[in-house]
C-alpha cells in the first residue's frame, strides 16, 4: 500500500509540472477549436441547402400595379414557407407605379430564398419600374432579343415632372437604384444613366455593362446556367432534376389586377353611373342602385392607382347631370346631345395614353360610349314620354274620355264611360243615348259636354 501511495504522489507531481500542464491545455484548446469549427461549418450558407428541390416560377406580363405586388409577395412567401431552392420571376413590363415597384424590390431584397429575375420571352422588355425589379434580383438574366432601361420617372399620365419636384423625385430614385445595384454588385453608374437620361440597352449590352448576370435562351437553359451558383448570404443552388412549380394568381390578385386595368375601371365607372341614374329616374328598383354603388366604389379604388385626369372625370359627371336634366326639362334633345358630347370628351380625357400600359383602349372606349349614351337617352326618353302621356287610370284618366248618356242630363243624370256607370252633370241639356265627353271630375261626379 505504501509503494502504491508513493507512486501515485509521484505521478501527481509529474502532472503538476509546467510543461505537462501546458501540453494538456493546448490539447484541450485544439479540441475546442475543432469542435467549434465543425459546428460553424455545419451552419454556413453553403451547407444550408433547402429541404425541397423545387423552383417556383412567377410570370409578370403587365404593368406594375398593386395586383402584381400582391402576386409577387405571396409567391416569395410561399417559396420561403416550402423551403424552395429559388423563385424565378419571368418579367415583361413597360413599367408602372413607383410605389408598387418599391414594394416588389423590398420583397425581393428581404426574400429568404434566392430570387432570379428573367426578362423573357424574346421581344420582352424590363422598362421603367422593371429596371429596378431586375437590379434587385440575386441573379438577373435576359433572353435574346430583349431590352432593359428607360427608367426616367414621370408624373401622372406620363407627363414630365417639372421644377424642384423633378429634382427631388429623380434624386430619390437614383439613390434608391444605386443602393440596390451596389448591394447586388451591379453597375450603379449605368442604372443612374437609365434614370436620368432614359438609357436603354439590349441583353448583350446589359451583360457587357454588368447590368445582368446571364443570357439564357429559355427557362431550361436559365436553370442549367444558374445550377451550382453560390448566392451570397443564402446557399449554393442545387437544381439537378428540380421540380418546376408555376405560381397561379389567387382570386384576390386577379381582382386587384383586373380592377387596376384602365379599361375595366372605366367600364365599372360607366356601370356605376348608369345604375345610379336608373335608380334616380325609377325610384324603388333597388337592384340597379346597388350594382351602381358597388361598381363606383371599385372604380374609385382603381382611380387611386391610375393616372386619372380629373377634368375628364368631371366632364363625365356633367354628362350624367345633363341626362338627368333632360328628364325634368323639355329641351327637345338638346340636353341629351350636350350630355353625349360631354361623355365623349370626358372619356377621351379620363386616362392619358402617354403613361406606359395605363391607356384606355379605343376598342373599349368607343363601344362603351355608344352603349352608355344610348342607355341614358333611352331612359330619359321613356321618362319624358311618361310625363307627357295622358294618364290611363284614376280621375285624370277619365278626362277627355268619350261616353254615352244613359239618362237625360238636366243638368244631372248618368253616363256610361270607360266601362263604368257614373253620375254626371252638364251645363247643357243632353238627351239619353247621345255621346258625351268628360270635361272634369269633381268628387266622383263627372262634368260632361255634348260631343
Amino acid at each position: 500500500m505504501r509503494v502504491g501511495f508513493v507512486c501515485a504522489l509521484k505521478i501527481k507531481s509529474c502532472l503538476s509540472c509546467y510543461p505537462v500542464r501546458f501540453f494538456f491545455k493546448r490539447l484541450n484548446c485544439y479540441k475546442f477549436s475543432i469542435v467549434a469549427l465543425l459546428f460553424f461549418l455545419s451552419f454556413t450558407p453553403e451547407n444550408c441547402f433547402p429541404d425541397q428541390n423545387d423552383i417556383y416560377i412567377a410570370k409578370i406580363s403587365s404593368s406594375i400595379n398593386p395586383g402584381v405586388v400582391d402576386y409577387i409577395k405571396s409567391g416569395i412567401q410561399k417559396a420561403s414557407e416550402h423551403n424552395a431552392s429559388c423563385i424565378i420571376i419571368e418579367l415583361d413590363t413597360p413599367g408602372g407605379l413607383a410605389e408598387s415597384m418599391r414594394e416588389i424590390v423590398m420583397a425581393i431584397l428581404g426574400s429568404k430564398v434566392p430570387v432570379v429575375v428573367y426578362v423573357s420571352p424574346s421581344g420582352a422588355r424590363a422598362a421603367s419600374a422593371g429596371v429596378m425589379i431586375t437590379m434587385a434580383a440575386d441573379i438577373a438574366a435576359m433572353a435574346p432579343g430583349t431590352n432593359i432601361g428607360a427608367a426616367h420617372p414621370v408624373g401622372a399620365g406620363g407627363k414630365e415632372i417639372g421644377g424642384t419636384m423633378s429634382e427631388k423625385v429623380i434624386n430619390d430614385m437614383v439613390a434608391h437604384a444605386k443602393s440596390v445595384a451596389e448591394k447586388r454588385g451591379r453597375n450603379a453608374v449605368w442604372v443612374e444613366n437609365a434614370i436620368r437620361e432614359s438609357v436603354s440597352v439590349t441583353e448583350t449590352e446589359a451583360l457587357k455593362e454588368n447590368v445582368i448576370d446571364i443570357i439564357a435562351n429559355d427557362l431550361d437553359d436559365l436553370i442549367n446556367k444558374i445550377n451550382g451558383r453560390r448566392i451570397e448570404d443564402k446557399w449554393i443552388l442545387k437544381l439537378d432534376n428540380a421540380n418546376k412549380i408555376i405560381l397561379k394568381e389567387s382570386l384576390r390578385t386577379k381582382i386587384l389586377k383586373t380592377i387596376s386595368d384602365p379599361n375595366i375601371a372605366y367600364i365599372l365607372m360607366m356601370i356605376g353611373l348608369a345604375g345610379l341614374y336608373f335608380e334616380l329616374s325609377q325610384p324603388g328598383a333597388i337592384f340597379p342602385g346597388v350594382i351602381g354603388a358597388i361598381s363606383l366604389i371599385l372604380a374609385f379604388f382603381a382611380f387611386q392607382t391610375l393616372s386619372v385626369n380629373y377634368a375628364g372625370f368631371l366632364l363625365i359627371i356633367l354628362s350624367v347631370i345633363l341626362f338627368i336634366m333632360e328628364m325634368k326639362i323639355i329641351s327637345y334633345g338638346l340636353l341629351s346631345i350636350a350630355g353625349i358630347a360631354s361623355l365623349l370628351l370626358g372619356s377621351m380625357m379620363l386616362f392619358e395614353n402617354s403613361a406606359p400600359g395605363l391607356g384606355l383602349s379605343w376598342t373599349v372606349f368607343v363601344p362603351t360610349v355608344v352603349i352608355v349614351s344610348a342607355f341614358f337617352v333611352a331612359v330619359a326618353g321613356i321618362v319624358f314620354k311618361a310625363q307627357v302621356t295622358k294618364p290611363k287610370t284614376g280621375a285624370k284618366g277619365l278626362i277627355g274620355e268619350i261616353g254615352v248618356a244613359k239618362t237625360d242630363i238636366k243638368p244631372e243624370g248618368k253616363v256610361f264611360v270607360h266601362g263604368e256607370l257614373w253620375n254626371a252633370t252638364s251645363k247643357d241639356t243632353i238627351k239619353q243615348g247621345e255621346k258625351v265627353r268628360v270635361v272634369k271630375v269633381v268628387n266622383l261626379v263627372l262634368e260632361v259636354e255634348l260631343v
